[in-house]
């Protein structure tokens, strides 16, 4: 007869930090402190079976995907997972609180490289490395660029690509325009003259589940350090950089490590073609592919869409986890 867990029957509590998890700061090879939360591994002894590291987006914080976070480690996985440098509670590094902004996307890579060499030593395989929209793009190109290695990585609505009908390189022309005219640390767009105070509307762009919406408000509340708004004109230049050098001939080809990606037709943040094309220039890439019914935060969404996602996920995993 199997037994069940008493911890995996309790229902998760999105917003409180569980009790298995702890808080820290890792320190960047140029002394800049950045959040991190652990999740042991199994709490009935024995080995896990693997370890998972996960980033968010950007804006993001690593509260918002505690539900997710907490039942990769209830399945008996080591689950790590960080902010961004200058997101978060990681410090800021624009002009403001509120606007993100980075010099160029590969000072996260160079982040990226540094906490996966320092994490992975001690934590055991299969090394997984999973991330959402813009920590999927970072990954990805991080994989892509030799700076990780991990075992196998799950990519949630990965921004490769901006919804628009816009081309790229005109896009990318647009913000290199606007970084020469103006300071590339400026808000890219409108957000709110109060702060704190998100826009109306927000909602429909991530997710259609009311209460795991909410759940980023009351964790804002209780953390106002969380707060982010709009990306700053030299985030999207450099993003669209990032995002044409990705899809350069032959880069993606050459990634033979097993990639999941999930994206959804009915996201209006990041392209689900760019997403596609990904997939199918990836070797070992696989596609979960949902439409209308899905917004952009695919692990945040109404309990069917994470319980297909969820699936899938759990999935890929037994087979990574089976192979190593």
């Amino acid at each position: 007869m199997s037994h069940v867990s008493e911890t995996a029957l309790e229902q998760i509590n999105r917003r409180a930090i569980p009790v298995h998890a702890t808080e820290s700061f890792w320190t960047a090879q140029d002394g800049h402190k950045i959040r991190r939360i652990d999740w042991p591994g199994l709490e009935t002894g024995g080995t896990p079976r693997g370890s998972i590291l996960f980033f968010p987006g950007r804006g993001d914080n690593y509260e918002k995907y505690l539900e997710t976070l907490e039942e990769w480690h209830r399945a008996g996985w080591r689950v790590t997972a960080a902010d961004w440098r200058g997101q978060a509670g990681s410090g800021r590094l624009g002009n403001d609180a509120v606007t993100g902004h980075v010099d160029d996307l590969a000072t996260w890579i160079d982040d990226l490289q540094s906490f996966w060499t320092d994490w992975k030593a001690a934590t055991p395989r299969p090394h997984i490395l999973s991330a959402h929209s813009m920590g999927g793009h970072l990954v990805l190109r991080g994989i892509a660029e030799r700076k990780v290695d991990p075992d196998a990585m799950v990519l949630s609505a990965p921004m490769l690509g901006f919804v628009g009908s816009i081309p790229s390189a005109i896009g990318h022309l647009a913000a290199k325009l606007m970084c020469a005219i103006g300071d590339p640390k400026r808000p890219a767009w409108k957000w709110n003259e109060k702060p704190g105070v998100v826009p109306a509307g927000r909602q429909a762009l991530l997710t259609g589940d009311d209460d795991r919406y909410e759940d980023e408000q009351w964790w804002r509340n209780e953390r106002p350090e969380l707060v982010m708004g709009p990306g700053s004109w030299g985030w999207v230049e450099r993003s669209y950089a990032s995002m044409r050098c990705l899809f350069a001939p032959g880069l993606l080809e050459s990634v033979d490590t097993s990639v999941l990606l999930l994206g959804t037709s009915n996201d209006k943040l990041v392209s689900m073609r760019a997403i596609e094309e990904a997939a199918e220039r990836l070797p070992a890439g696989e596609l979960v592919r949902f439409g209308e019914e899905a917004q952009h935060e695919i692990l945040r969404d109404t309990d069917a869409v994470r319980e297909r996602a969820k699936t899938a996920i759990d999935e890929f995993l037994d087979r990574v986890a089976l192979q190593k």
